[in-house]
């Protein structure tokens, strides 16, 4: 059945001494500039928390969603990469917001939020190297599903993965694999913090 979770609060961190402390289990959004994150991210919560834009690079900040199901979490939503009319000078801002985020080691999941009709870019390969360096897994999400007919989604898996398992396959639009997403998350967070990973009835 469908899994709600309850919107708490949001905090946002332009600066490091912004970041809240460590805390909360942590599970961080990342990927292309318009590639769905806040989407993505309104539709796990159900209601619009989190600011879309036709215009890439509008998330110049690290925005962290409190959600609770089971237990209560952070949705961390960072800046995305890639998009080309960002100055030097503010890439060279995102990137030490990022690093500082990240030397917390405080995440307990990465969610790599990739296009499902473009598959991995250039600078989505080079996510996955950095983000194999950390200490937390990764999980990757497609995203924009609803542009591709269905009947293709399995070769497109097949090409983009190359044997590999793949992860969710989503659409903000529609809402496919959205609920399964939830429901991963949900378990994932309920076994970071010694459960069995299988919700309440």
């Amino acid at each position: 059945m469908p899994l709600q979770w309850s919107y708490e609060e949001a905090i946002t961190a332009f600066l490091e001494n912004q970041l809240p402390p460590p805390g909360l289990p942590e599970i961080t959004v990342l990927g292309r500039s318009n590639v769905g994150k806040s989407s993505l991210i309104n539709k796990l919560a159900g209601r619009s928390i989190a600011r879309s834009s036709a215009t890439p690079g509008k998330t110049r900040s690290i925005n962290f969603f409190r959600f609770r199901g089971k237990h209560a979490f952070y949705l961390v939503d960072l800046p995305g990469y890639g998009y080309s009319a960002v100055s030097q000078d503010t890439r060279r801002t995102w990137k030490r917001l990022i690093d500082a985020y990240m030397a917390r080691k405080s995440a307990i999941l990465h969610l790599h939020l990739v296009d499902f009709r473009h598959g991995y870019l250039k600078g989505d390969e080079a996510l996955k190297v950095w983000l194999a360096c950390l200490d937390a897994p990764t999980v990757t999400v497609f995203t924009k599903a609803d542009k591709i007919a269905r009947g293709r989604w399995k070769t497109l898996l097949s090409s983009y993965f190359k044997g590999q398992e793949p992860a969710f396959v989503t659409s903000a639009e529609t809402g496919a694999g959205v609920d399964d997403l939830r429901h991963f998350l949900e378990d994932y967070v309920d076994r970071s913090l010694g459960g069995d990973g299988h919700e309440e009835e």
